[in-house]
């Protein structure tokens, strides 16, 4: 199961960092942002969007023991989204031993 998960989470990865250099090419993202921000779907999305990256900080928060790591990826979770989500995965997933169940992932690091 963990194989599958670093499947998705590189797949994930892959298609934000392609359609962000997709977008950024076309438009900037500041410039992107004052045209569509009077949208008010657009507002909505955005909140359930920050909403949702907050909840998953609040999975990193539970399992980084250290204030500054939890800050960091607040940050990066916050600017950079599903990419920063993704990464995050992935470490996690590669720091696991052989052998390590899904249970293991989920369970708060110790140091």
């Amino acid at each position: 199961m963990t194989r599958a998960l670093k499947v998705y989470f590189l797949l994930v990865l892959a298609a934000m960092l392609l359609v962000t250099t997709w977008a950024s090419l076309h438009e900037g993202v500041f410039s992107a942002f004052a045209r569509v921000s009077q949208d008010r779907w657009f507002v909505a999305t955005l909140f359930d969007c920050y909403f949702g990256f907050l909840a998953f900080w609040l999975w990193v928060a539970y399992r980084e023991s250290w204030w500054f790591p939890r800050l960091l990826w607040l940050v990066a979770i916050l600017a950079l989204g599903n990419i920063a989500m993704a990464l995050y995965v992935l470490i996690q997933l590669w720091k696991l031993p052989a052998g390590a169940t899904v249970e293991d992932f989920f369970r708060r690091t110790r140091t």
